[in-house]
């Protein structure tokens, strides 16, 4: 098992390994009864042994005794279980991990995605053209020692599984159901490590790799606040090349003169037309007192 980062690594060892403690006892216990038996009751002659047709202090043992190995082994897993699910303590980094055909996209937030985080930066990555691990085309997921980080799940398009085995855990990302879990990463635990896809989805699976970096705290925020400026300076330049006016001919508030159209030439055709209107009203009465004369 690979070095244990977090907390919840730290429990999931210790299940394993107690796991297979247990394994270990019900294989002596079998093994001893099995060499014993072939030891003290091994064939000496042609006389028939005693014949019997059920024991029941054996026939209880060997019922009861599974049930308990069973029932304590449920409840050691239903236990480690909630709590590698549980996340309800309030987290120190919030990241979205998009896992699509065939990279990784996470996206940094400000909260979780259940109470409406927003993105605060990306890091994607670009697949390997060749199918090979190239560390330089993969994303990498940095992350402070000694804090806890929440991880919401999402895919596009396939189930994918989030793996990083020194988190010694690993969950699926399915399409329409966002998945979350977090964990507390230990202090001391400043290094590089590896990530990837554990599950199979499609040809180009083994692309899907990425790295993980951990850094103390005081260089994590020296790397977000560089992270906050880039965005910060792509998302100016974007708001300024969208505020850019498209400039036309006969466009405008005003319009142009040349062209007669706008607010200006076209209260003049309208004041004509009224004059016209109104002198058009006055023949109309005129005609009508000659008929009467």
């Amino acid at each position: 098992m690979p070095e244990p980062i977090t907390e919840q690594a730290e429990r999931v060892l210790s299940l394993w390994q107690g796991s297979w403690v247990a394994a270990f006892a019900v294989g002596i216990l079998v093994w001893g009864l099995m060499i014993w038996t072939i030891i003290f009751h091994r064939k000496r002659s042609e006389q028939l042994p005693p014949q019997v047709r059920y024991n029941l202090p054996i026939e209880a043992l060997y019922t009861v005794l599974p049930i308990v190995i069973v029932s304590v082994l449920f409840y050691f897993t239903a236990r480690d279980q909630a709590y590698l699910l549980e996340t309800e303590e309030p987290a120190d980094v919030h990241v979205e991990v998009v896992a699509f055909q065939w990279a990784w996209q996470f996206n940094y937030l400000d909260d979780t995605k259940e109470e409406g985080g927003e993105t605060l930066f990306t890091e994607v990555g670009v697949p390997n053209p060749d199918g090979t691990a190239d560390p330089s085309t993969q994303p990498t997921l940095v992350l402070p020692e000694n804090a806890v980080v929440h991880f919401d799940l999402h895919s596009p398009d396939v189930i994918h599984s989030f793996w990083i085995p020194s988190f010694g855990f690993k969950m699926d990302v399915v399409p329409g159901r966002d998945n979350a879990f977090q964990v507390q990463l230990n202090e001391g635990t400043e290094g590089e490590y590896i990530g990837r896809c554990a599950e199979l989805c499609g040809v180009d699976h083994t692309r899907m790799l990425f790295n993980v970096e951990v850094l103390s705290q005081a260089d994590y925020e020296t790397w977000v606040d560089e992270q906050m400026a880039e965005a910060d300076a792509e998302r100016a330049e974007a708001a300024e090349t969208a505020e850019e006016p498209e400039m036309s001919e006969g466009t405008g508030a005003g319009g142009t003169d040349d062209e007669g159209t706008g607010a200006n030439s076209t209260d003049a055709e309208g004041a004509e037309s009224t004059e016209a209107d109104a002198e058009g009203a006055g023949v109309g009465a005129d005609d009508a007192e000659e008929n009467d004369e």
